[in-house]
Parts: structure tokens; C-alpha cells; sequence
């Protein structure tokens, strides 16, 4: 186990000069702490969406094809995925752009997530309008709390249930609680991006499959197992205690990449925060995390936590567990928590 460090996860440093491209910005802008978030979805046109549209041309054929489709889908998909999604999810929560341009989110929602397998208005309607009011409790139709945590045969039942019906599920739980904008918003999201994708499968069968229909698999599986491992660890005695229902992931580069994502348990404590306060927000609550003995880990992420679960290496996941104020007397009892937190709870 590891004793709280110094965290070096991102936080806010104001740029000494800005340039005329950022100045451009920062009149459209709420907060000029998401200027990285222009910077990024600048590179995505110039290198994604441009290649995307090149390989619909038959400018590129044969052997030429592949040669630009399989770096295309490394950068688009491996290297960008992550960083977009949770860019994603920053604006989602925290309105990027001022009033008047609000168009650009818009823009952002139907032009730009199809290209990394985001159907329209899905994530919002997902996320906001259901989950982080129901913080995986069992009306939450992304809720873990039914599965065994640590189980290869629980995550697959609980992915291919997400994938088959999961939209379905989060439709009926907007209709019945009377959200008319959101689950029309989402219905006409996901029609219209698989009335898209069966058209543009006309156009290029090819391109499609590999730049819109496999993204979307493949951003649904990611999302899942995210969630799965985000709200793997739960105090099935107090399951509606938000401390003991997710985990913090701290000094892990992945949190310089996406925005402080790791921070979940502060995520679902202070949802409106921005990304660039989380760490100080944590070192605040300290006191709180050790007397729920919430689940922190030190310099791994989602996707390590997510192996070692599945593989049942709770040595490795305590290796890494952050013993915040002396709460676990060993290393056996850290183990024994994480093991009674990973089972299933009837709901």
C-alpha cells in the first residue's frame, strides 16, 4: 500500500501570453481553463476528420487505402478516443461556450462524436440525464450494483445487456419520468446516426464500417468497461454513500490526458467541477476518504484496475491502494475490503 503523496495531476496554470488564434477563442468561451479543449479539437479536424473524408475518396485505393486507414484508426480511435470522450464530458457538464455560440456544442454533438462512435445527443442524455442522478443505484440502467465485479462472466453479461438494450432501457427510464426533451433527443440522436450509418454504407462500405460503425462498438465497450471499473468497488451496506460506490485513480498520466477523469469519486461528490480544482478538492476531503475508506488508487488507472480485477489480483490492486491516513492496519485487511466491496448486491 502507498501513503498520500504529493499528487501530480493537472491543475490550472495560466499561459503567460495567448495568440491570436487563442484570443479568437476566448471571446466565444465561458472559461478559459478549457482553452486545451480548443487545441484539441483543432488537431482533430486537421488530422482525423480530414483523413476520415480522404478515404471516402477514391483518391486512395487498393494497398494506398489500408496504408492511411490502419494509422487513421490507431490515432482516431487509441490515440484520440479517450482524450475527446472525456473532453466530451467536461463540456457536457460545464458549458464550454457562451450563449450566443452555443451552436458550436451542437456542432460538436452531430458533426464531431460520430467520428469516435458517440451517437448524437447519446452521451448527454446518458450521463446527465440519468446517471448522475441515480449514482448506480439500481435504476441507473448502467448500474454494476447486480453483477460480480471481479467476474469475466459478469462483464460480459453486463456489456452485451448495455449494448442490446442499454439505450432502449435509458429511453423508458426518461419516458417514464416524464424528461420529453432528453429521450426525444436521444431517440432522434441514435435514428438518425443509424439511418447515417446504413446510408453512408452506400456511399463506401468500407470507410464506414472502419471510420463510424466500428467506433461505435468499440466507444460503447470502452464506456462500459470505464463504468464498470469506476463503480466496481461498493459498500453493498451503504450503496447510496458516494464515497464507497466509485474510486479515485491519482498520479497517473492518465489524468493528463483526460482531463483529471480519475477523479470519480469527486466527479460524483461536486459533478459541476472543474477539472483543474479536483485534486485540491480531494486533498480537502482526505478526512472524508478515510473515514469512509473509500478506494484510491496511486499511479495506475481504469484499464489496470479493470485487468487486475478480472484476473482477481487484489495483490496488485492493494500494491497501489493509498492507505489515506493509516485507515487499513495491513495490507490482508485492504485486500479483504476490496474483495467484500466487488460483490454482487441483489437489487
Amino acid at each position: 500500500m502507498k501513503l498520500l503523496a504529493t499528487l501530480t495531476d493537472p491543475v490550472y496554470i495560466p499561459k503567460e501570453k495567448y495568440n491570436w488564434y487563442d484570443k479568437f477563442w476566448l471571446r466565444l468561451m465561458n472559461d478559459k481553463r478549457d482553452l486545451p479543449f480548443i487545441s484539441l479539437l483543432t488537431t482533430i479536424h486537421l488530422v482525423v476528420i480530414s483523413t476520415a473524408i480522404l478515404l471516402y475518396t477514391p483518391l486512395l485505393t487498393g494497398w494506398w487505402w489500408w496504408l492511411a486507414a490502419i494509422p487513421y484508426f490507431y490515432i482516431s480511435q487509441l490515440y484520440f478516443k479517450g482524450r475527446f470522450g472525456l473532453m466530451l464530458h467536461c463540456i457536457c457538464h460545464r458549458k464550454c461556450f457562451k450563449q450566443p455560440y452555443q451552436w458550436l456544442h451542437t456542432y460538436i454533438t452531430w458533426f464531431v462524436c460520430p467520428f469516435f462512435g458517440h451517437a448524437p445527443e447519446g452521451y448527454f442524455s446518458h450521463h446527465l440525464g440519468m446517471h448522475h442522478i441515480e449514482n448506480n443505484m439500481p435504476d441507473d440502467t448502467s448500474s454494476t450494483m447486480p453483477y460480480q465485479r471481479d467476474s469475466v462472466r459478469g462483464f460480459l453479461i453486463y456489456f452485451f445487456t448495455f449494448l442490446f438494450v442499454g439505450v432502449k432501457n435509458t429511453i423508458l427510464y426518461l419516458y417514464h419520468r416524464k424528461r420529453k426533451k432528453l429521450y426525444m433527443r436521444l431517440t432522434l440522436g441514435e435514428y438518425v446516426y443509424l439511418a447515417f450509418c446504413i446510408g453512408m454504407c452506400f456511399v463506401n462500405l468500407k470507410a464506414t464500417l472502419l471510420i463510424f460503425i466500428v467506433p461505435l462498438l468499440f466507444a460503447r465497450l470502452v464506456m462500459m468497461l470505464g463504468n464498470w471499473t469506476q463503480h466496481a468497488f461498493i459498500d453493498g451496506t451503504n450503496p447510496d454513500n458516494l464515497y464507497t460506490s466509485s474510486i479515485n485513480c491519482i498520479n497517473t498520466k492518465y489524468n493528463d490526458i483526460c482531463w483529471n477523469d480519475g477523479y470519480h469519486i469527486i466527479h460524483h461528490l461536486r459533478p459541476g467541477m472543474h477539472y483543474t480544482e479536483m485534486p485540491a478538492e480531494f486533498l480537502k476531503r482526505k478526512d472524508e476518504f478515510a473515514r469512509n475508506k473509500a478506494i484510491v488508487f496511486d499511479g495506475i488507472h481504469y484499464l489496470h484496475i479493470f485487468i487486475f480485477l478480472l484476473t482477481k489480483r487484489y495483490d496488485k490492486l492493494a500494491d497501489n491502494l493509498v492507505n489515506i491516513n493509516n485507515m487499513f492496519t495491513s495490507k490482508e485487511e485492504a485486500i479483504l475490503l476490496m474483495k467484500e466491496r466487488t460483490k454482487r448486491i441483489p437489487v
